[in-house]
Protein backbone atom coordinates (compact mmCIF):
# COMPACT_ATOMS: atom_id res chain seq x y z
CA UNK A 1 0.00 0.00 0.00
CA UNK A 2 1.66 3.35 -0.72
CA UNK A 3 -0.04 5.11 1.94
CA UNK A 4 -1.16 5.06 5.64
CA UNK A 5 -5.13 5.59 6.10
CA UNK A 6 -4.40 6.73 9.60
CA UNK A 7 -8.45 5.61 10.69
CA UNK A 8 -10.04 8.14 8.62
CA UNK A 9 -12.14 8.31 5.73
CA UNK A 10 -10.50 10.02 2.25
CA UNK A 11 -11.95 13.56 2.67
CA UNK A 12 -11.26 13.61 6.34
CA UNK A 13 -7.92 12.36 5.99
CA UNK A 14 -7.32 14.82 3.03
CA UNK A 15 -8.26 17.66 5.17
CA UNK A 16 -6.24 16.80 8.03
CA UNK A 17 -3.40 16.55 6.36
CA UNK A 18 -3.63 20.01 4.00
CA UNK A 19 -3.95 21.46 7.79
CA UNK A 20 -0.56 19.88 8.90
CA UNK A 21 1.27 20.46 6.30
CA UNK A 22 -0.31 24.13 6.73
CA UNK A 23 0.24 24.70 10.05
CA UNK A 24 3.95 23.06 9.76
CA UNK A 25 5.07 25.44 6.68
CA UNK A 26 4.29 28.56 9.04
CA UNK A 27 5.14 27.84 12.12
CA UNK A 28 8.33 25.32 11.47
CA UNK A 29 7.22 22.29 14.04
CA UNK A 30 4.41 21.08 15.31
CA UNK A 31 3.55 17.75 17.54
CA UNK A 32 1.54 15.14 16.28
CA UNK A 33 1.51 11.22 16.39
CA UNK A 34 4.13 9.40 14.90
CA UNK A 35 2.42 7.80 12.25
CA UNK A 36 0.97 10.75 11.42
CA UNK A 37 4.18 12.78 11.14
CA UNK A 38 5.82 10.11 8.82
CA UNK A 39 2.64 10.61 6.53
CA UNK A 40 2.93 14.37 7.14
CA UNK A 41 7.10 14.47 6.20
CA UNK A 42 5.96 12.39 2.39
CA UNK A 43 3.84 15.70 1.29
CA UNK A 44 5.66 18.31 3.46
CA UNK A 45 8.78 17.15 1.63
CA UNK A 46 7.33 17.43 -2.14
CA UNK A 47 5.59 20.97 -1.49
CA UNK A 48 9.13 22.15 -0.65
CA UNK A 49 10.65 20.33 -3.89
CA UNK A 50 7.56 22.44 -5.97
CA UNK A 51 9.09 25.73 -3.55
CA UNK A 52 12.57 25.22 -5.09
CA UNK A 53 11.45 24.65 -8.81
CA UNK A 54 9.61 28.30 -7.78
CA UNK A 55 7.88 28.35 -11.45
CA UNK A 56 3.70 29.44 -12.42
CA UNK A 57 2.97 25.60 -12.39
CA UNK A 58 4.91 24.64 -9.00
CA UNK A 59 3.22 27.87 -7.38
CA UNK A 60 -0.16 26.53 -8.63
CA UNK A 61 0.20 22.80 -7.67
CA UNK A 62 1.23 24.36 -3.92
CA UNK A 63 -2.02 26.53 -3.58
CA UNK A 64 -4.07 23.41 -4.43
CA UNK A 65 -2.98 21.66 -1.46
CA UNK A 66 -1.97 24.71 0.94
CA UNK A 67 -4.93 26.01 2.49
CA UNK A 68 -3.35 29.66 3.47
CA UNK A 69 -2.05 32.03 0.35
CA UNK A 70 0.72 33.53 3.06
CA UNK A 71 1.58 29.72 3.77
CA UNK A 72 2.55 29.36 0.00
CA UNK A 73 4.14 32.92 -0.51
CA UNK A 74 6.25 32.11 2.89
CA UNK A 75 7.23 28.62 1.40
CA UNK A 76 8.33 30.45 -2.32
CA UNK A 77 10.85 33.33 -0.93
CA UNK A 78 11.51 32.21 2.61
CA UNK A 79 11.48 28.28 3.22
CA UNK A 80 12.34 26.94 -0.36
CA UNK A 81 15.72 28.67 -0.78
CA UNK A 82 16.98 27.82 2.37
CA UNK A 83 17.16 24.39 0.78
CA UNK A 84 18.10 25.27 -2.20
CA UNK A 85 21.22 23.38 -2.30
CA UNK A 86 20.20 20.50 0.12
CA UNK A 87 18.28 17.24 -2.12
CA UNK A 88 15.64 16.30 0.23
CA UNK A 89 15.53 15.32 4.15
CA UNK A 90 13.93 18.96 4.78
CA UNK A 91 12.19 17.84 7.79
CA UNK A 92 12.95 16.00 10.69
CA UNK A 93 10.81 13.88 13.37
CA UNK A 94 11.66 13.51 16.88
CA UNK A 95 10.24 11.05 18.93
CA UNK A 96 9.06 12.63 22.34
CA UNK A 97 6.96 10.24 24.24
CA UNK A 98 3.17 8.53 24.87
CA UNK A 99 0.77 10.73 24.76
CA UNK A 100 -0.89 11.11 28.38
CA UNK A 101 -4.53 9.44 28.37
CA UNK A 102 -4.43 6.59 25.28
CA UNK A 103 -0.69 6.04 25.52
CA UNK A 104 -0.36 7.37 21.64
CA UNK A 105 3.50 7.23 20.74
CA UNK A 106 3.89 11.16 19.67
CA UNK A 107 6.31 13.00 17.79
CA UNK A 108 7.69 16.46 16.94
CA UNK A 109 8.22 17.57 13.17
CA UNK A 110 9.99 19.95 12.10
CA UNK A 111 11.71 21.66 9.18
CA UNK A 112 15.57 21.14 9.68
Amino acid sequence: MGYRKLGRESGHRRAMLRNQVTSLLQNGKIVTTETRAKELKRITEKMITLGKKGDLHARRQALAYILDETVVTHLFEKIAPKYADRNGGYTRIVKIGPRKGDGAPMAQIELV
